[in-house]
């Protein structure tokens, strides 16, 4: 299992993003963690929905085997508590830029291990590209529910904020935590350029304003 969970944004899409949060550049990469032994993202996201992100997906794995897949769904079909299967669709379908397709996969791994923190952040993190902007920020939550200083659920989570609902208090108290708690982190290193960043866009605004 890897230490941080297997979808965030990229550094350079986090920058971009600063450069104005009118923009809302956000731009994810893929990191290939539990394909050994899939576990996904999940539990039943809640039903709000919001515009699609004004940003950038992930670029998509240029092929899809469709066979695979049907493998896949196939083992998953005729063993439902099969993490592996359901996180195996997941991932595969999340990197060919199939968000939705993705969901229930996630859903239904993360619903068979409720504590694992990388499932759930995965969960967010496909909500958000799916243009479930509210959903992924409950799910988050769900995820510092099980470990409050998880770097990559605090990355995302202020990603999210800032570009997702415009809200820089936000997105500089959720990178605040990562920095103090993990600042070593891959994480915790990038969220350094986009606090001062967001902070500089906060002096700007006038006291009313900031309210």
């Amino acid at each position: 299992m890897a230490e941080y969970g297997t979808r965030s944004f990229s550094p350079a899409a986090a920058v971009s993003g600063l450069a104005g949060i009118l923009f809302g550049v956000v731009v994810g990469y893929t990191v290939a963690v539990q394909r050994a032994a899939p576990a996904a993202l999940v539990a039943a996201a809640p039903a709000a929905t919001t515009a699609a992100p004004a940003a950038a997906a992930p670029a998509a794995t240029p092929v899809l085997d469709e066979r695979e897949l049907q493998t896949w769904r196939d083992i998953l079909r005729n063993d439902p508590k099969n993490v592996r299967a359901a996180t195996e669709l997941a991932n595969r379908l999340y990197d060919a830029g199939r968000y939705s397709e993705a969901l229930p996969y996630y859903e239904q791994a993360f619903a068979l291990e409720p504590t694992n923190i990388n499932l759930s952040t995965d969960l967010a993190t496909a909500l958000w590209y799916a243009g479930r902007t509210d959903a992924a920020l409950a799910q988050f939550q769900t995820s510092l529910a099980i470990d409050p200083t998880h770097p990559q659920t605090l990355f995302n989570l202020g990603i999210v904020r800032r570009d997702g609902k415009g809200d820089l208090k936000g997105a500089v108290e959720a990178w605040e935590r990562l920095v103090k708690a993990s600042p070593g982190s891959p994480e915790g290193q990038r969220a350094v350029a986009l606090l001062e960043q967001a902070r500089q866009q906060l002096a700007t605004i006038t006291p009313t304003a900031a309210r």
